[in-house]
């Protein structure tokens, strides 16, 4: 297990693929109570040094992509602040033990992304406990099932913008004072942002805007010397999926990517590093496609 993700091998079968068990979770969902346990790279991720002395503070870091992610940043080197819900406390405080072990400090900022007033204190604490900030991987999100219009609520959308959108702009404006040359913004859309499913037409709506905000702020910051991208995951294999999607699409999740199979987070953690680091310095305003084989358009 330990070179999984650098080992040459197919990638149809690398990782399970559907049909799974039945299984739903109440919101956020919990990693430990999935079959299968998600791989976010706790083993799988070798480490190395391309991010030596980077200060990174990872949204949604105590589980999925963002766990993956803030792995993946400390064993390159990198000090990670993580942010998460307070009920996701003990996931959390796995992911620390993973930051400490690489050899690098953790910060645990517990609160909700939905307050804007929680926004510039991450900022804050990050900046305090770190001695700066120089990559934000903005991960956290909420994913509703809505099958009709008739259903719809404008409290859901509110909750989704809030979440998926609006912290966007409040973290990135807090942190831009302590943000130097060099520094890199990486956001994170969906294939949904490009090719909505009908019964996700709110989360679409917000993973669409993500990508279009990546764009515009890589414009709006270039003369700044700061690299805004993003990552457009396909199907992933993580809370979100017990917690949001209803049983029947559980047990065949992922199976409509090319390769047959969900993803898994500690695949999606490459691309993450990679535009965090110096090797990406020609990179800005792009949405990597991690899709399992489908294209976006």
């Amino acid at each position: 297990m330990a070179d999984t993700i650098y080992t040459p091998q197919n990638p149809l079968t690398q990782y399970p693929g559907p049909p799974f068990e039945k299984q739903q979770q109440t919101g956020p969902g919990d990693i430990h109570d999935m079959k299968p346990r998600p791989d976010h790279g706790e083993e799988s991720y070798v480490s190395g040094k391309r991010l030596a002395g980077r200060k990174a503070l990872v949204t949604g870091a105590d589980s999925g992509i963002g766990r993956a992610v803030a792995i993946a940043y400390a064993r390159e080197g990198a000090d990670v602040a993580l942010a998460y819900l307070p009920e996701e406390q003990q996931q959390a405080d796995e992911v620390a033990a993973l930051v400490e072990a690489a050899g690098q400090k953790a910060v645990l900022i517990p609160g909700d992304l939905q307050d804007e007033s929680y926004n510039t204190t991450m900022i804050e604490k990050t900046v305090q406990e770190l001695g700066g900030v120089d990559i934000l991987a903005l991960v956290a999100g909420v994913m509703p099932t809505v099958d009709s219009i008739e259903d719809f609520e404008t409290e859901t959308l509110d909750h989704v913008l809030k979440a998926n959108i609006y912290t966007l702009f409040w973290t990135t404006k807090a942190a831009l004072p302590h943000l130097k040359p060099g520094a890199s913004i990486i956001t994170t859309s969906s294939i949904q942002g490009f090719q909505p499913s009908p019964s996700l037409a709110e989360y679409a709506v917000s993973k669409a805007g993500i990508a279009n905000w990546t764009r515009a702020m890589a414009g709006q910051l270039a003369e700044k010397g700061i690299r805004v991208n993003g990552v457009a995951p396909g199907p992933v294999w993580t809370p979100l999926q017990p917690a949001f999607v209803p049983n029947e699409k559980i047990e065949s999740f992922g199976e409509e990517a090319v390769f047959g199979r969900p993803g898994q987070p500690a695949e999606l953690a490459p691309p993450f590093v990679f535009l965090a680091s110096q090797e990406s310095s020609y990179i800005s305003g792009e949405t990597i496609a991690v899709t399992g084989g489908t294209p976006i358009h």
